[in-house]
């Protein structure tokens, strides 16, 4: 099983923390739609007839495309590609596009699963970060895809926002469990360089949260989610059970992906290769049958790397079985020496031949799997 990212750059505006690729040059996407079908047509081969079994537009805003974008879309993918008849087929959405016409227009697509970008329901901070949406219109839009009927649908939170606290955090959270959906994906804030909340930080114009608060949200947001029957599945993701999302769950499981579209990255099981971050020079690179792209191929310590920080941030844990026949004695010895620390001071443990992080070490996460990267 394999699956398929195609990345959708346009927004009407960017939000001041956003360090994807995106543009506003909304006059070029059925020339870039073209593209990106063509891309796909060119990379038929690269998942080596695999079945998918997760499609997913991101973005950018992929609900600023159209009826006829998505129908050329599906039309190329479904006659390319071997597509399984229960795949996962994901549309991220900003909340003031879902409107009930749009909504009524997805409904007659292959999407059966939404990812809305709520991140807040707080007015001012909505309007701070540039999204274009009110709180009220998020909820609306919530109700409404569930009226057009969608049953599976997932939405972003953000904590340690600018002036943040831990009330305005719980008011954020009993806001998105009224809602009920079937997953929610909540981020720390992360300062990007060379975006504008970095300048605005950099200005003393913002403060970013400190370390005891981050904590004290993580906390709040894994307490009242797992009181309301959420699995807190990987890090940052958390689902009613039977919806966690399959297709990011493919990214953990080492499972192969075609990503299509500027800045998107591909995996083979050998090697990782992305595509080059320009909505013009992605098009004419497609376009003359030259794609502009770079390439990685892993060797065995780097495909160790990326299995210590896909399994351990995954409430599954780490195969050491797998990790032993995969990597060999040299590497699974190195691991568990360098793993020792912390299961000594618990934050790290065995169950079932199987490394995973305790609760008190998924609040140090990063710590741990950097101290078991292999470093030449």
């Amino acid at each position: 099983m394999a699956g398929i990212y195609l990345h959708i750059p346009f927004c009407k505006r960017r939000c001041i923390y956003c360090d994807f690729f995106s543009t506003t040059q909304a006059d070029k996407r059925r020339e870039y739609i073209q593209a990106l079908c063509r891309e796909l047509e060119m990379r038929k081969d690269y998942l080596q007839g695999e079945d998918i079994e997760t499609i997913y537009l991101g973005g950018g805003t992929p609900s600023q495309l159209e009826k006829e974008d998505f129908e050329q879309l599906f039309e190329t993918i479904f006659r390319i590609y071997p597509v399984n008849d229960q795949a996962e087929i994901t549309l991220e959405a900003n909340p003031d596009d879902l409107t009930p016409e749009y909504l009524k227009m997805l409904s007659q697509q292959p999407f059966n699963r939404l990812s809305m970008g709520i991140q807040t329901f707080n007015e001012h901070t909505l309007k701070l970060l540039h999204r274009r949406h009110t709180a009220q219109q998020a909820i609306e839009a919530f109700y409404q895809s569930r009226e057009a009927g969608f049953r599976n649908i997932s939405i972003d939170l953000m904590y340690g926002l600018p002036g943040e606290t831990a009330e305005g955090w719980e008011y954020d959270l009993q806001q998105a469990l009224q809602l009920q959906p079937e997953h929610i994906s909540a981020y720390h804030l992360i300062y990007e360089e060379n975006t504008a909340l970095w300048t605005l930080r950099e200005q003393h114009r913002v403060e970013e949260a400190d370390e005891d608060l981050s904590v004290t949200l993580f906390k709040q947001l894994i307490h009242r989610l797992k009181e309301h029957g959420y699995q807190h599945y990987e890090i940052s993701n958390f689902s009613l059970p039977g919806f966690h999302s399959r297709h990011n769950s493919s990214y953990w499981t080492g499972k192969k992906y075609l990503g299509c579209g500027p800045s998107a990255h591909s995996y083979n099981g050998t090697s990782r290769q992305w595509n080059i971050a320009s909505l013009d020079k992605y098009i004419a690179g497609i376009n003359n049958h030259a794609p502009i792209y770079e390439i990685e191929n892993l060797d065995l310590y780097t495909r160790y790397n990326d299995f210590v920080i896909t399994t351990i941030r995954t409430s599954a844990g780490m195969s050491l079985t797998l990790l032993k026949n995969t990597f060999g004695d040299t590497l699974y010895n190195y691991c568990l020496r360098m793993a020792r620390p912390h299961l000594n001071q618990g934050t790290l443990e065995i169950t079932n031949n199987t490394l995973k992080l305790t609760e008190a070490g998924i609040f140090i996460s990063d710590g741990i799997m950097s101290d078991m990267l292999w470093v030449d």
